[in-house]
């Protein structure tokens, strides 16, 4: 109010006597104009808070969708370039079995058995310096006829495709000339420095039959 009345006086002594009355309810006319934009800014705002929340609750529901995947990364928890020491010792307390440890060149692979998933037969590790950089799974179900294996491969591509986009094939073969029948079809996927690989093998020499889908993962 003591600012009010000081710009009345102002204003007041430096105007002519016929605009005083003009110029007196000016003050008034600013205090009311403020006062009602402060009662609808007031009642604004829990209908803007409303507004906010559900934006970010919409942000952090599509946030997954929004950023794409920066890199694959190794299935049952590990991490890239995990030592050898921590996947011997998740290995254990997983009650799995190294049933070997194969060098070639600069990498070790181990081949590993007992991890549980369903169909999974043996999954190998490859090591490079001493670090993680491979995952291969290896699926077998001996009970399963071809028809069931092209549409559980169907499944794992429709999967991956959904996730890290449409992947490429790299491999359709059939060998028929020799005794033994061989198919081999597989697909990739290029997320980052990361590289994720899909086959259907199947080897046949008359009655007797081998099939096996694999999964790798690789960083590069």
């Amino acid at each position: 109010m003591t600012e009010i009345v000081c710009r009345r006086n102002f204003l007041a002594r430096r105007m002519p006597e016929g605009a005083l009355g003009e110029l007196k309810m000016q003050p008034m006319h600013a205090e009311i104009t403020s006062c009602r934009e402060n009662c609808v800014g007031n009642a604004n705002r829990p209908a803007m808070r409303r507004i906010l929340l559900r934006g970010l609750i919409i942000f952090f529901l599509s946030a997954p969708y929004a950023f794409p995947i920066d890199e694959l990364v190794p299935p049952f928890g590990f991490r890239w370039t995990d030592s050898m020491a921590r996947v011997e010792a998740v290995l254990h307390g997983a009650k799995a079995k190294i049933s070997s440890r194969e060098k070639k060149e600069n990498r070790e692979v181990w081949t590993v058995e007992g991890l549980v998933h369903p169909g999974l037969k043996r999954t190998l590790f490859t090591f490079k310096q001493r670090a993680l950089v491979a995952v291969e799974l290896q699926y077998e179900y001996p009970d399963w006829s071809i028809e069931r294996y092209n549409q559980r491969m169907g499944e794992i591509r429709k999967y991956f495709d959904e996730k890290y986009g449409t992947g490429k094939l790299v491999s359709r073969s059939r060998d028929n000339d020799t005794d033994v029948i061989q198919t081999l079809v597989g697909y990739q996927w290029m997320v980052g420095t990361t590289m994720l690989e899909l086959f259907y093998f199947s080897a046949q020499h008359d009655k007797l039959v081998y099939r096996t889908i694999t999964v790798d993962y690789k960083a590069l």
